[in-house]
């Protein structure tokens, strides 16, 4: 199996709704040490139209400040840096075409994560930077445009839940000119109560310590200590004194409180109403505060692959057991991908980070490619590519998701699918290998192949075998020859090579 390299320094990326941040860490001895930390006021969920789409003063702000963290993150290995985005461009529908801009610009993949995830990365940074307990923590982090809501014990996450409520939308649902009142405030605080009526059951009992994360709790933390409204922490007590005085203020532009930074105006009354709800609805009186969070968490994720905690992993094991998966003929199949691809890819142009890359999404869709059968027999591979798409994936990004999807739902069938590949390309390489690993399994024994050889390119490959063995595999040969007839049908040729003593393996 491929292994990274370890890298001294590492670096993350959050392009939230609100802000876009970055952190650069040093990693000793399994701990992460910040050296380095920038953090600019996009206000990208701002930039959201009445369609769901990025405005073009949206995107040029965000550009701009994705330009100058290129310019910090400048000399770091693609490996060592993981770039997230989360609510905004989650819901926005011209997302894709900024990200090819975004990524262009910061020179690193964009992954778009899932509200789940994010709450799983969030808890991570949260008790990384929190003394250890054997209690559960309720974990809150306020966003630009999403609240995550985590219990965990431990390092463990329990339940996590992201709630399409924050700071920037609500500041702009419920303040939109700058105006607070009692009439908005309360109205802004029963919509969060509302969106918190989905897990207030569920969560109900199961955590004794509230933790808030991220701009929105730390800013009113500061305001309550600092003008005195709470001795320390986030009170209910200290949230009604607020709320007063915002009321009093009358405007966003005169909430000049003790505490209170110039950037966080225009969003702080959004971010009040939602804590105030959750508040009120998860019947929580005392929130303490921790300086870890979202970057915290992608950080600490990265240095977990890099020494083989990868939670990628963990989620396609637990997926495994989950749908029931056959282990031994999983674990067949992706042993022989793995050999093509070794084989194949050695003919086409790679770098080390892409091929082990590769390596990884073969080797997790291998063990995945007959989740599919739990659903029904007719048709599994399109059933495990829809769950691959849409389920809940611990570790891994929307974008990583549909690789899998896409690489499970090619592994059989006809040549319809297989047009809207490139050919020639890593995803090419990646379906090929697995669609012939399937097919040379497909008895559902241990198989012992012969010595092979592939000559790959984007226009053919070539499969030799020694001489007799198709003569002797007269059901396999069969079926390589029908997956040559569906290849050709995209343009690609696909040859069956028998050599004899007498004529060399092809190289």
């Amino acid at each position: 199996m491929p292994t990274s390299n370890e890298h001294s320094l590492l670096a993350a990326v959050d392009l939230g709704s609100n802000s876009f941040k970055l952190q650069i860490a040093r990693v000793v001895d399994e701990q992460i040490y910040s050296l380095d930390a920038l953090k600019e006021p996009v206000r990208l969920a701002a930039g959201l139209d009445a369609d769901k789409r990025l405005d073009a003063a949206s995107q040029t702000r965000a550009l701009a400040c994705l330009s100058r963290f290129s310019e910090r993150l400048r000399g770091l290995p693609q490996t060592a840096v993981r770039c997230v985005g989360t609510s905004a461009l989650r819901i926005a529908g011209n997302a894709q075409e900024f990200l090819a801009l975004a990524e262009a610009t910061l020179g690193y993949p964009i992954e778009i994560i899932a509200g789940r995830e994010e709450a799983r990365l969030v808890y991570l940074g949260v008790v990384h930077s929190l003394p250890a307990v054997k209690h559960p923590r309720l974990v809150i982090d306020i966003g630009g445009g999403s609240t995550e809501c985590i219990i965990g014990v431990g390092m463990t996450p329990i339940m996590t839940e992201s709630l399409h409520l924050g700071c920037v939308n609500f500041t702009q649902r419920f303040f939109p000119d700058g105006r607070i009142t009692q009439h908005n405030l309360m109205q802004a605080e029963i919509a969060a109560r509302t969106q918190a009526q989905s897990i207030t059951a569920e969560y109900a009992g199961k955590w004794q310590e509230v933790v808030g994360s991220s701009g929105s709790a730390r800013v009113i933390n500061d305001v309550l200590v600092q003008n005195g409204w709470s001795q320390q922490d986030i009170t209910t007590e200290g949230l009604a004194l607020l709320r007063d005085a915002m009321v009093a203020c009358g405007h966003q532009n005169r909430l000049d409180f003790l505490g209170m930074k110039a950037d966080r105006k225009p969003v702080f009354a959004g971010g009040v109403a939602v804590m105030i709800g959750l508040f009120a609805e998860l019947g929580i009186t005392h929130m303490t505060v921790a300086e870890g969070a979202l970057r915290e968490g992608v950080l600490y994720d990265l240095l977990g692959r890099f020494q083989h905690h990868d939670m990628r992993t963990a989620t396609v094991n637990q997926f495994m057991r989950r749908y029931h998966v056959d282990d031994k003929q999983a674990l067949r199949v992706a042993d022989i991908a793995e050999m093509l691809f070794t084989l194949s890819s050695q003919h086409i142009p790679l770098t080390e980070e892409v091929r082990e890359e590769c390596w990884h999404y073969l080797h997790w869709s291998a063990k995945l490619h007959e989740i599919g059968f739990s659903i029904a027999h007719a048709g599994y591979h399109k059933h495990g590519a829809y769950v691959l798409a849409h389920a809940d994936m611990p570790g891994f990004s929307q974008k990583d998701q549909m690789q899998l999807a896409t690489l499970v739902g090619m592994q059989r069938g006809g040549a319809d699918k297989l047009r809207s590949m490139v050919l020639g390309s890593v995803t090419h390489v990646m379906v090929f290998v697995l669609r012939l690993a399937v097919l040379l399994c497909r008895n559902r024994v241990p198989i012992d192949l012969p010595e092979l050889q592939i000559r790959f390119s984007d226009q053919s490959s070539t499969l030799s075998f020694p001489d007799a063995w198709l003569d002797a595999n007269p059901l396999t040969a069969a079926a390589l020859a029908e997956e040559s007839k569906i290849w050709k049908q995209v343009g690609y040729r696909f040859i069956l090579h028998q050599v004899t003593p007498s004529t060399p393996m092809n190289k």
